[in-house]
């Protein structure tokens, strides 16, 4: 058993902040089951599998400066086998564009399932 979120700091550090994306494909092969479903919200279907969530983060990376990358608020916490881990996106240095959290599900040393929970603006 993981006693370490290190897969879920190596999901948001090392796929989600490469901006080449063959080599993020083959990062996720060593974070990633082959069946991993991303969760980005409660509206919308999972998207499943190496290539679908390596469109879903070149789409996002796409609208975003080059300088933005994801950066931990702090440690990763486990609990048997779920894994949690809060982070922010933005300018490093600058205020945040995004904050939130990653929740992931492991199954024989692999994120199988990664759940997306962003912090909303306070004025919505």
């Amino acid at each position: 058993m993981e006693t370490s979120a290190k897969l879920l700091e190596d999901s948001l550090l090392l796929i989600w902040n490469e901006r080449n994306a063959e080599r993020r494909l083959e990062v996720m092969k060593e974070i990633y089951a082959p069946e991993i479903a991303f969760y980005e919200s409660n509206n919308d279907e999972a998207s499943t599998g190496y290539q679908a969530i390596n469109d879903v983060i070149s789409s996002l990376q796409a609208q975003w400066p080059l300088e933005f990358n994801f950066e931990l608020t702090g440690p990763g916490q486990v609990n048997h086998q779920i894994q949690h881990i809060a982070w922010t996106l933005g300018i490093p240095g600058q205020t945040p564009a995004a904050s939130g959290m990653d929740v992931a599900l492991i199954e024989n040393h692999k994120i199988v399932s990664l759940f997306l929970f962003l912090n909303l603006p306070e004025n919505q």
